[in-house]
């Protein structure tokens, strides 16, 4: 059976990977399923920025996917980029099976402030929602309050809902059906 698959990257805890879990089980009609933690790939890391390269975590992803997912959601705790960005909430391949989050910059004690485990709740939700709607083919979405919206600083991701605007959901609804889903 085709399922949706979520694997921790280096360190996550339980309580993010249950969030990423309930934000997809809710949108996504398909089994999901976790898969043993994975390491952080040595050569992701780039010295002189103290950041994770995304495209090798995702390459590591590509060869991590079983032959049954339909998609495979990486979460990772480390900072990520890729060299033409400063940082990435996450990545996605468009219509692809592949999704990476990173939790690093949705903590508040990134930005000096005090943790704020409702809105790191939030926030992971959003992200997730963000990215798995790459995979089935969503484009940002000019609805601020989409999930699909870009967010390019953390306001953007705060001023986003945990949901998909009716544009979006509608889309998301087609693509399934297309698939043999619903």
């Amino acid at each position: 059976m085709n399922a949706i698959y979520v694997v921790a990257i280096g360190s996550v805890s339980e309580t993010a990977l249950q969030w990423a879990e309930e934000a997809a089980a809710e949108w996504i009609p398909l089994p999901l399923k976790r898969l043993p933690p994975l390491p952080m790939p040595e050569a992701a890391y780039d010295a002189k920025r103290k950041q994770y390269q995304s495209v090798e975590v995702m390459k590591m992803l590509s060869q991590s996917t079983p032959h049954d997912a339909v998609r495979l959601l990486g979460v990772t705790d480390v900072d990520l980029a890729v060299p033409v960005l400063t940082f990435l909430f996450g990545q996605a391949q468009l219509n692809g099976p592949l999704a990476l989050v990173s939790l690093c910059r949705l903590h508040q004690e990134f930005y000096g402030l005090p943790a704020d485990p409702d809105l790191l709740r939030e926030r992971t939700v959003k992200e997730v929602l963000h990215e798995l709607g790459h995979t089935f083919g969503l484009t940002h979405c000019s609805e601020r309050k989409c999930a699909m919206s870009l967010a390019t600083h953390i306001g953007g991701v705060d001023a986003k809902s945990e949901r998909y605007c009716d544009h979006c959901g509608l889309q998301l609804v087609d693509k399934f059906a297309s698939l043999g889903e619903i």
